[in-house]
């Protein structure tokens, strides 16, 4: 006869890019690891989460408190109250790679997503946007699709090859664009307005939305453009990463 032993629960492996305790995610932090997103336990306090809260505030990491059943559904292991996804990419500043377009002798084609957090959407829209010659793709700091291994499959690679850029703030990024010479472009049903009766040549920025919400009243108001998709159908709306192709494609007939 066997004695009964304790049945453990089996130790999950951790998803690819997954960081959880203390000491770990401190030290990727100051490493220099670009950390896409926190989620740390409500109740977390100590000197250790301190540290972790002034890393997160100097680094403006995006980080979300959170109960601890929904770091126990990201791992079994001994995760201390903290759980972080790292991104495969480094982000870039779209202050920089405007004023480098210009000096290369480039036309800018920058894509602004307002909201977009479906995984597999923001990558097929990378994937679009590689394809149709856009130079960066601006997205909020916080409600935003992580870059994660999905988003990097969906992709099929292009977002390694396009610079993504995270702003705290989409509206002074527009109000930036906007100065910098770029016409900006809004694609949504709030106009009558057809995309192709509007005139889009030179420098250009387009803004796509949520699928729920759409784009926000703020970017809305300082768009050049405000334009909309012929719906023939019985259907409403497009995906958001199909509505966004047609809008690129039609940038790019214009501008050849």
């Amino acid at each position: 006869m066997y004695e009964d032993r304790p049945q453990y629960p089996k130790r999950r492996s951790a998803p690819e890019g997954m960081l959880y305790g203390m000491h770990p995610v401190i030290e990727a932090l100051k490493s220099g690891k670009i950390i896409e997103k926190a989620f740390v336990q409500g109740t977390l306090r100590g000197e250790q989460s301190d540290e972790l809260f002034r890393l997160f505030k100097e680094l403006n990491i995006p980080y979300v408190k959170v109960p601890i059943e929904k770091l126990n559904q990201f791992t079994n292991a001994n995760h201390q109250g903290i759980v972080a996804f790292t991104s495969p990419i480094e982000f870039d500043d779209i202050e920089a790679i405007i004023p480098k377009l210009y000096e290369e002798g480039k036309v800018p084609f920058i894509l602004v997503l307002d909201r977009i957090t479906d995984v597999r959407n923001f990558g097929a829209i990378a994937r679009t946007a590689e394809c149709c010659g856009v130079h960066a793709i601006v997205v909020p700091l916080k409600g935003a699709a992580p870059v994660s291994a999905d988003a990097m499959k969906t992709s099929a690679g292009a977002l390694n090859n396009i610079p993504v850029c995270r702003a705290n703030n989409l509206f002074m990024v527009a109000d930036y664009l906007k100065k910098s010479g770029l016409q900006i472009v809004a694609c949504t049903e709030k106009t009558n307005t057809m995309l192709f009766e509007a005139k889009i040549e030179g420098p250009v920025a387009v803004i796509m939305g949520s699928e729920e919400d759409g784009i926000s009243e703020q970017l809305l108001k300082i768009a050049d453009h405000k334009v909309k998709i012929p719906m023939m159908g019985e259907i409403g709306s497009l995906n958001v990463s199909v509505a966004m192709g047609v809008v690129c494609y039609e940038v790019v007939r214009q501008r050849s």
